[in-house]
């Protein structure tokens, strides 16, 4: 039996690292002079190591802790349904699972009201393609370099992301790459208030090259996430279902980090008013508390399976402590405001960064939609320099990583990447929560500015 929150002795707290250390294995990191925190537990915003040191999750963990940690009431939904039934298969139904599918329809845009629960984001993703080739009978997807939309081989080929490079030669097959809306480092060197929109033409040329009947669906995150929070221009989305439309290609929105109130809204697509076919997700879905994801179907889609066999399927697919977690997680967006509260604070994160930008000129773009944001540091703000490339090497990483050890330093935990620093807390964060965090930031931000030209 564990010991109670500090009772732990010292030599507890060292053996709990040390097996950690010696007996598990940690991602995207070297294994040798790992040094995580040592977490005991959470609550809030915060999270709270074994000699009693607490940090600001300015992340929310990696975007999914939403609601804040130890929220008590999704312990007790979990702890309710074990106490009925943990497990069934698939082929069974539990409460839960109808529950928690009919809050989906009610909050997801249009007619998308029918749910494949899977296990993780990547699973969603996975059956997504899947679901878009048996589909259409076509067999091309399209999709986004800078994008990231899972850790599995599917996931991973579809995602541009350069951490799947060491597994290159395993990519799954008719994945198309396109250019990214990334209006602050335009690849066609325009400017969004003028520009004719290349970055959606520029779709439609790749179309015509690999065949409109070949393509069976688009891929594209609701908002950007881990590859720089990029800030797509307002019509964007408008113009993807149109061209989707267009030649009956299926248009798949990936909400696994924009989902569940984040943008301030239920969807990242809800934004932009657009109905995408189907939206794969997860994260946000329990907060992080269980593993759970989802592909949420159109009436379309779902009806086309009414009378044939549809051959997805996972062994812990609609898991039933997966679905009450759920349900109390959605529950507690509703009861709580947590997606007004994401908008009214993401205004004020706007405002404040707007203010640091004055005082620190290494901070060259700040890119935010409700509590999804990123700081993009550069040496000089007339060229652009980043203050680290786009996938860079450890070398390149030296000055990022100053910034880095004094945010945890200072006692906070966020997402720092390449020359990225993101600012996503709880969608419960206060005001004063964000000023602890922006002046962690900004202090941190100030190594940065040394190296300014």
């Amino acid at each position: 039996m564990l010991p109670e929150i500090d009772t732990y002795t010292d030599a507890d707290k060292q053996q709990i690292l040390q097996d950690n250390l010696d007996y598990t294995l940690f991602s995207w990191s070297k294994q040798a002079g790992l040094n995580p925190i040592n977490v005991e537990y959470g609550k809030g915003v915060y999270l709270y190591d074994y000699d009693g040191k607490r940090y600001l999750d300015f992340s929310s963990g990696l975007m999914n802790v939403n609601i804040g940690h130890g929220h008590p009431r999704v312990t007790q939904a979990v702890v309710r349904q074990m106490e009925q039934i943990s497990y069934v298969t698939p082929s069974c139904i539990t409460k839960a699972r109808g529950d928690l599918g009919k809050k989906l329809a009610e909050i997801s845009p249009g007619n998308l009201t029918k749910t494949l629960f899977t296990v993780c984001g990547a699973t969603a993703i996975e059956n997504a393609i899947k679901l878009a080739r048996l589909y259409t009978g076509r067999h091309k997807i399209i999709a986004r370099y800078r994008a990231f939309h899972g850790a599995s081989y599917g996931a991973m080929t579809a995602g541009g992301d350069p951490r799947k490079l060491a597994s290159d030669s395993q990519q799954i097959p008719n994945i198309i790459h396109v250019e990214d809306a990334y209006c602050y480092r335009c690849p066609w060197g325009q400017e969004m208030s003028s520009c004719k929109r290349e970055c959606v033409s520029h779709i439609e040329r790749v179309i015509e090259f690999e065949g409109p009947e070949n393509v069976a669906a688009i891929l594209m995150e609701g908002e950007s996430g881990s590859s720089g929070c990029i800030k797509y221009p307002p019509d964007y989305w408008q113009k993807l279902r149109a061209l989707c439309d267009k030649h009956g290609i299926l248009l798949i929105a990936d909400e696994v980090m924009s989902g569940f109130g984040r943008t301030g809204a239920w969807f990242g697509v809800d934004n932009y008013g657009v109905v995408p076919d189907m939206i794969a997700t997860a994260k946000g879905i329990t907060a992080g508390y269980i593993p759970l994801g989802a592909l949420i179907v159109s009436d379309k889609i779902a009806e086309h399976y009414n009378d044939r066999p549809l051959m997805l399927g996972l062994t812990y697919s609609a898991h039933a402590v997966a679905c009450a977690a759920g349900v109390e997680v959605l529950n507690i967006y509703e009861d709580e405001n947590l997606l007004e509260n994401a908008r009214e604070m993401g205004k004020y994160v706007d405002e404040q960064v707007a203010e640091l930008a004055k005082k620190h000129p290494s901070i060259g773009d700040f890119r935010n939609t409700g509590l999804l944001g990123c700081i993009e540091l550069v040496k000089n703000r007339q060229t652009k320099e980043p203050m680290a490339p786009f996938n860079a090497k450890p070398n390149e990483m030296a000055i990022m990583n100053q910034v880095a050890a004094k945010i945890k330093d200072l006692g906070m935990y966020t997402f720092v990447r390449w020359n990225y620093i993101f600012v996503a807390p709880p969608l419960c964060v206060t005001k004063e929560q964000i000023d602890e965090g922006l002046a962690i930031i900004s202090e941190a931000i100030s190594i940065a500015d040394g190296y300014c030209c």
